[in-house]
């Protein structure tokens, strides 16, 4: 609970008036059947609440409650369907603000906390319904003319307030990243011992799956993609039906969520145990390629500049195994390595697996800094039709990723536990 009112303390140092944080709205999969419910990050990173509807609200102007949360109420009968509920009466001592109401009374209440307020943030446009109540509360506030301090002549995104100090981990949150880490590294190392000619990619899947319950992750990262032979070369294959063929490769990009922080991973290893000839002379390109990336992560470095060294690394690979032809520099000031490589090197990794936080700060890249968590992800992909390319290399597709942590000194990959050398991939594949 301390952990939480600290963030909320330097969220409201930060603002100049108010804020808003709405909970994940509840959506319907099919019929009456509701998808999965996952909390919204910034509420929870904010108050450790994860029940739908809710709503916390800062305000800097409010004479008595700098923090205030709105939830739904005790129901014994909603309860007996869908469990107990914290109820407002125990909130302020479970989550430690300052006060707790009903949901219902939020459209009545708010424009206490934004009187006075001479900025407000919010992220707009994400549920239109709550879109509509906070602007009549502005409205609302405005109104009262000479009656009131101030209201919200300004609107300020999240971006720059709290999703900046969701960018740097604490000590807290890279213990939960890694016992994530150390989930997914449990859950490849079992499904390249699992692979094997005429399984199917679902049940890889199946063993992931396991994996992450058995360790304790609430839930998947994001939709693992598991995708054999030609599916390797397609960057988001989800499908994840098709047969395993002998002497093919199997791209394993999959990680798992715990205590509200994500793994991402990505592994490519041969169906059979052993790669071929050409699979294993693009492997090799794409490794070195991260390798070099991982190396240069230091405070200071900027994820452009580390893109352009796996940019440079990957493209002499290519120009290597003739994948491409011409000069090292020719290939670069052409982007011709966009033919196999289209996507870029890095995003930041937290709560989401594609976290909050600003790559340009004043128009240039931004400095990464010690408590900065990021993927490095260079891969190639070589489709089974392109004629392009040479024969022995059309329908491979490998991509390899870490999640590297920044450094007082240089870095820390959180998931280098994963088998990921040629000879270590190989053992693993053979159990």
């Amino acid at each position: 609970m301390d952990i939480y009112a600290e963030r909320r303390r330097q969220v409201l140092e930060r603002i100049e008036g108010a804020a808003i944080i709405l909970s994940a709205p509840a959506t319907i999969r099919n019929n009456d059947v509701e998808q999965p419910w996952r909390q919204d990050s910034d509420l929870y990173y904010l108050t450790g609440c994860d029940e739908p509807e809710s709503v916390l609200v800062l305000s800097k102007t409010h004479a008595e409650h700098r923090a205030v949360l709105f939830l739904r109420p005790r129901d014994p009968e909603r309860e007996v369907w869908d469990g107990e509920r914290v109820g407002v009466e125990a909130a302020p001592a479970r989550f430690g603000v300052d006060a707790a109401f009903p949901i219902t009374e939020l459209r009545k209440s708010l424009p206490a906390y934004l009187n006075g307020a001479s900025e407000l943030v919010y992220e707009h446009g994400r549920q239109h319904e709550l879109d509509t109540l906070v602007d009549q509360a502005v409205t609302d506030v405005r109104a009262r003319g000479r009656a009131v301090a101030g209201w919200p002549r300004t609107r300020r995104h999240p971006d720059g307030v709290w999703h900046e100090l969701r960018l740097r981990k604490s000590d807290a949150e890279l213990a939960l990243m890694r016992r994530a880490a150390a989930i997914t590294t449990e859950a490849h190392v079992a499904a390249m011992a699992a692979a094997r000619a005429g399984a199917f990619e679902y049940e890889l899947e199946a063993v992931l799956l396991e994996a992450f319950h058995r360790g304790g992750a609430e839930r998947v990262a994001y939709s693992p993609i598991v995708g054999s032979g030609p599916n390797a070369t397609v960057l988001h294959y989800r499908a994840n039906r098709r047969k395993l063929e002998e002497g093919e490769l199997i791209l394993i990009d999959a990680g798992c969520e715990y205590g509200y922080y994500a793994s991402d991973v990505t592994r490519t290893f041969p169906v059979n145990g052993r790669y071929s000839v050409p699979q294993r002379k693009i492997y090799e390109a794409v490794l070195a390629a991260q390798e070099a990336a991982i190396l240069a992560t230091k405070p200071g470095t900027t994820i452009e500049e580390l893109h352009a060294i796996t940019v440079r690394t990957l493209t002499a690979g290519m120009l290597d195994v003739g994948l491409l032809t011409g000069t090292l520099e020719e290939a670069l000031e052409k982007e011709e390595y966009r033919r196999y490589y289209m996507h870029r090197t890095s995003h930041w990794i937290g709560m989401d697996v594609h976290d909050v936080g600003a790559y340009f700060v004043g128009g240039k890249p931004r400095p990464l800094e010690p408590g900065m968590v990021f993927t490095i992800e260079p891969g190639i992909y070589v489709g089974a039709n392109d004629l392009r390319a040479p024969p022995e290399f059309r329908g491979i597709g490998v991509r390899i990723e870490d999640d590297i942590l920044v450094t007082e000194t240089g870095h820390e990959n959180l998931t280098a536990a994963i088998p990921k050398s040629v000879d270590e991939i190989e053992r693993a594949c053979r159990g």
